[in-house]
């Protein structure tokens, strides 16, 4: 259903949404695209926070807010990492996820536990520009201006140097091999706790504006002719410098209470873990797969999980193939599996602050500072990949997937407590499929 306010399709643009009250949003857009605008609007104002001031809150992150969607809040407990025990909050409406990070968690709890250090947490953004000139005039003129470039950020990075971060470096690079008279300026941030988007783009625009009065300037001194134009400046969500690496590890024997099967399950663990190496179509699910716990994570602490998620499937193609971003490997009896992915993330500023939510997640871990959220985060993405590896080595996704799912087909079905009690303990040890739980609620 679509919505016409006028004869002339060009005279239908609506101007002035963001500036109508929450209700205004919702009923026009419940009257205009909605063949029962009571029953939509209901449906609205049913997700919408009864304390006003945490439903003024929430719309206050966006824009044009007219509800809320809510998605289920999960703990996965028994996680041990680097020694210290957590209970880890996942947002995601998927069970099976939760379940697999769980029982991944509780097998890994004995032996020994998730291990993991971060190495490096360098980001970077970029000033992209035009210059039409001798190349030689624009590396002497970085060169001489680097410290006035840097100096103009003091406000803005005074803060931020207070707690050990700020720009740590300034590299001119020339691209115009792939695009004529394109350059770069790459600058380099260490942001502290913060995720630190805001601060570096900050930054970022500030150090163009410089550049541009600078340049300007000398041109008119110098007599040199040449072009500067700044084209964007912004933080670059590819952080390959910002990194943390995870892994167990075990003896073969441990997998298993009879050896030939241990090793059998090394074995085909191993080779699953290749073949995401190699098979682009496979280590897209595998990726997805360790993403599905960390976005989970991220989501749960207030972070940006669609940034993460880009620089993480960039990360994957580094070698030039997109690739599987864990690895496992059997040396000297001896079973590894491990992880190493970016992490751009935050324990203080943006929706982690603002979120109730989120801060509760937050004290749940301790309140972490950056790194041990780091690592905490890049354990749950491991441990989903391993739960799901798991499954598809022995019994199968589906088998697992499905009968976590069984659950929602019960609801879509509207079956009853008491048919949803029995159809629970019939598909206890058997195969789960729609038309299977449709035809068991049909007979009871």
């Amino acid at each position: 259903m679509s919505y016409k306010l006028n004869n002339n399709p060009m005279d239908d643009i609506l101007n002035g949404f963001s500036k109508k009250s929450t209700q205004e949003k919702i009923e026009w857009v419940c009257t205009n695209f909605f063949q029962d605008p009571i029953r939509a609007s209901e449906m609205l104002n049913q997700y919408r926070h009864t304390i006003t001031k945490y439903q003024e809150l929430h719309e206050s992150f966006s824009e044009n807010t007219i509800s809320n969607f809510l998605l289920p809040y999960s703990l996965a407990p028994n996680f041990l990492i680097n020694e210290s025990p957590y209970c880890l909050p996942m947002v995601t409406e998927e069970s099976s996820v939760v379940a697999a990070a769980s029982n991944a968690a509780k097998f890994w709890f004995k032996r020994g536990g998730f291990h993991a250090q971060v190495t490096e947490t360098i980001k970077e953004g970029q000033i992209h520009f035009i210059y039409r000139g001798k190349k030689n005039y624009l590396v002497a003129f970085i060169e001489r201006n680097k410290a006035n470039m840097l100096h103009a950020t003091d406000i803005i990075s005074s803060n931020m140097k207070k707690r050990g971060g700020g720009i740590q470096s300034i590299k001119l690079i020339d691209k115009t091999s792939s695009i004529a008279n394109y350059y770069q300026l790459s600058v380099r941030f260490k942001t502290g706790n913060a995720m630190g988007a805001n601060y570096i783009n900050s930054c970022l625009e500030e150090v163009a504006r410089t550049m541009q009065y600078l340049f300007s300037e000398e041109l008119v001194r110098s007599k040199e002719k040449a072009d500067f134009e700044i084209l964007m400046s912004i933080l670059s969500n590819y952080t390959p410098e910002c990194l943390v690496k995870v892994w167990v590890e075990c003896l073969v024997e441990e997998l298993s209470s009879d050896m030939k099967k241990a090793l059998t399950y090394a074995n085909r663990f191993e080779l699953a873990c290749k073949i995401a190496k190699e098979s682009v179509a496979r280590a897209v699910t595998h990726n997805k797969g360790i993403m599905n716990g960390i976005d989970a994570i991220l989501i749960a602490t207030g972070n940006d999980f669609r940034a993460v998620e880009a620089g993480a499937h960039a990360y994957a193609s580094k070698s030039g193939q997109y690739s599987g971003l864990s690895h496992a490997s059997i040396i000297n009896g001896n079973f590894k599996f491990e992880l190493t992915v970016p992490l751009s993330i935050g324990t203080v500023g943006g929706v982690t602050t603002l979120h109730p939510l989120a801060n509760w997640s937050m004290e749940l871990l301790g309140n972490p500072d950056v790194k041990t959220l780091m690592k905490i985060t890049a354990s749950l993405g491991l441990a989903q990949n391993f739960g799901a590896i798991n499954s598809l080595i022995t019994s199968g996704i589906q088998r697992g997937h499905m009968k976590m799912h069984l659950n929602n087909i019960l609801h879509q079905l509207r079956a009853s407590e008491q048919k949803r009690e029995k159809a629970k303990k019939h598909f206890a040890n058997k195969k789960v499929n729609f038309q299977l739980v449709k035809e068991f609620i049909n007979r009871s």
